[in-house]
């Protein structure tokens, strides 16, 4: 790959280069050196752990959807097209963990990485942050969970199989839908759906469970039980091991930026989307009912009801390198009528 970079002093904290290639087209990745690797999570959080750490902000995943967008604000770009290409890079993220991770007072508490923007996105096919903090944890006794669309995992496979050796390991795979052609309009940075069922079963064969999360569902576009139970069968014989399903949130940011996007494919959808979330970032009371009820009997027909999917480890509530549905998201019914 050839990068090309430019030495800067000013700007984004931190920052040491702006990097173009041209595998990259329009992409501008400016590495920083982080001050810090940990990311706690807000105390009021539902979410079942209590740290993160983002190697990356902005995704050139471009998913029309991505809740994060708003976040690329705070470095003064704006939510949408500047969130898929303007790419920063903590480059020395893994150092910097290893040091926070070796404070007396670190009390190895589960630390989640994807929760944000991916960690797997294509830059890490060149630039290598995860096996470093992959190992770091490991060493440190730090549980950990991935979730990601990117296909990358499958290079680090050696060294999850490792860590799950010493510790709790969760790994997580998130695909919507099948539709090759709806995907690559509404994620067309994403690896695509059968490269993300063969990530699952690659998982899965080197002996660790995957979670699957189905999210965002789409109202109107991949919300038929036709089109999910497709995609649950798939998922069961790539052999996930279990599946969240959520449905779309809109968030600041994110919404006008998928709004758009939909004005443009699917315009006759516009004024049913601002009618169903109306009341904010989250889909009517009376469609999340509607869909936990249409998903219920599927997850009972494949297997995969309150995370008993395919199994390919056993254990004590955690297994070694599983990650149960309810460990990236609460558990499908649940989830649908908190949202």
């Amino acid at each position: 790959m050839r990068w090309s970079g430019q030495q800067v002093q000013d700007g984004i904290p931190g920052l040491v280069r702006e990097v173009r290639a041209p595998e990259f087209a329009g992409v501008v990745f400016h590495e920083v050196e982080a001050k810090s690797a940990l990311n706690r999570v807000p105390g009021s959080s539902p979410m079942p752990f209590s740290w993160t750490v983002n190697p990356y902000r902005g995704c050139s995943h471009a998913c029309r959807y991505c809740f994060a967008r708003n976040t690329h604000t705070y470095l003064d770009f704006d939510a949408g097209a500047d969130f898929d290409s303007q790419i920063v890079v903590k480059v020395n993220v893994a150092r910097v963990l290893a040091w926070e991770l070796a404070r007396p007072r670190w009390a190895r508490e589960p630390v989640a990485m994807g929760t944000n923007t991916d960690p797997y996105q294509r830059a890490e096919g060149r630039y290598r942050l995860m096996p470093g903090i992959i190992r770091a944890l490991a060493r440190s006794g730090t549980p950990l969970s991935v979730l990601t669309k990117g296909t990358v995992l499958g290079r680090d496979l050696p060294d999850l199989v490792a860590a799950a050796r010493d510790v709790p390991v969760g790994l997580g795979v998130s695909l919507a839908l099948l539709d090759r052609d709806l995907q690559g309009r509404l994620e067309p940075g994403t690896p695509s759906p059968r490269a993300r069922l063969d990530l699952v079963r690659r998982i899965a064969d080197a002996g660790l469970d995957c979670g699957v999360m189905v999210a965002p569902v789409l109202p109107f576009l991949t919300d038929s039980a036709e089109a999910l139970d497709g995609l649950l069968a798939e998922l069961v014989e790539a052999g996930a091991s279990g599946v969240s399903v959520l449905p779309l949130h809109l968030r600041p940011g994110t919404r006008e930026w998928f709004l758009a996007w939909l004005a443009t494919e699917y315009p006759a959808l516009v004024s049913r989307y601002e009618r169903l979330y109306r009341r904010g970032a989250y889909a009517d009371p009376e469609y999340r009912k509607a869909l936990a009820a249409r998903v219920r009997p599927l997850l009972r027909r494949h297997g995969l009801d309150r995370g008993e999917g395919v199994r390919r480890t056993g254990g004590d509530g955690f297994p070694h390198g599983a990650v149960p549905a309810e460990q990236l998201a609460p558990p499908v019914v649940e989830q649908l009528t908190l949202l």
